[in-house]
């Protein structure tokens, strides 16, 4: 499928293709929360990074998460490259050098309209504060921190695949 985003002021556009698009993650950690605004956020469409094309590349601004070890207070930084618009802000996409071969562009950012996946996979709740209210539909899996089930694996058990 091919995916169409944008940033919210359109300095940024993109297209990329996946065979996994459909936003069914909703990641409940610090990181998540605080790059996107809100309580949980629809993440990881997986994209094939190879397919990638942006225009307005020059409003581009990368960050690296700060990772700080909660036993021995050490901070690092993500491998995860998160892409946001220096004009307004928007997260668009992650990339991580670890799997060069993949894009994670956010469902937030997408123009192209999504399908609706059947089930849901809430992740890193072990992180979700008080006044978030946790949802979880009848088919929907909840994990404290990240499941094993990758992005493809999940698309793959549901026939989604594409």
């Amino acid at each position: 499928m091919r995916l169409e985003g944008s940033c919210h002021c359109k300095a940024v556009r993109f297209t990329v293709e996946s065979r996994h698009s459909y936003p069914f993650n909703v990641c409940y950690c610090g990181i998540c929360r605080k790059l996107n605004g809100g309580g949980g956020a629809a993440i990881n469409l997986g994209a094939d990074f190879d397919t990638l094309t942006v225009e307005g590349g020059e409003n581009l601004k990368v960050y690296r998460a700060r990772l700080e070890d909660d036993d021995t207070g050490n901070v690092s930084f993500s491998n995860a490259e998160r892409n946001f618009c220096v004009a307004c802000g928007t997260h668009l996409w992650l990339w991580d050098s670890r799997w060069p071969d993949q894009l994670h562009p956010l469902a937030a950012v997408i123009d192209t309209p999504l399908p609706t996946p059947p089930e849901r996979t809430h992740l890193m709740v072990d992180f979700k504060p008080d006044w978030v209210h946790l949802s979880p539909g009848p088919d929907d899996r909840v994990h404290g921190r990240y499941p094993d089930e990758s992005i493809a694996a999940w698309h793959d058990r549901l026939g989604l695949s594409g």
